[in-house]
């Protein structure tokens, strides 16, 4: 998988991410806090959503936000989980990775590898994916 280092901008969206998170953190409700950065440099964030047998992850509900305020132009994602140890940079589930295909394809996705922030394109992600969009 193909990498590049994380910059400032980035580090703010890692930041936006664990603030809602730590604004709405309730234990096996809402664990995963996410943040998109829009072409516009907008930041939106959401939170996961837990119901019996089903909850959307917390990075379609940020990109649900940025896509209501009527974003289209998606730069760079991150998730973020609570777990005892601190917050922790998750990488995208494989729905998510499907989504994020389809809905920002040109995006960054910034997630850790071997101990490290990195990010990298979301076609790296899911490689030979089903193409939905254009």
């Amino acid at each position: 998988m193909e990498t590049m280092e994380i910059d400032k901008q980035d580090e703010q969206l890692v930041e936006a991410a664990t603030a809602v998170l730590r604004k709405n953190y309730t234990d096996e409700r809402h664990t995963v806090g996410a943040a998109v950065r829009c072409g516009s440099l907008q930041i939106y964030a959401g939170v996961n959503i837990e119901s019996c047998g089903y909850g959307p992850c917390a990075e379609p509900i940020a990109l649900g936000a940025a896509i209501s305020a009527g974003e289209r132009e998606f730069v760079a994602i991150v998730a973020v989980g609570a777990r005892p140890e601190g917050y922790v940079i998750l990488s995208p589930c494989g729905n998510c990775r499907q989504l994020l295909l389809d809905y920002a394809p040109k995006a960054l996705v910034i997630l850790e590898e071997n101990g490290k922030l990195v990010k990298t394109r979301v076609r790296e992600l899911l490689p030979a994916a089903y193409g939905n969009f254009d």
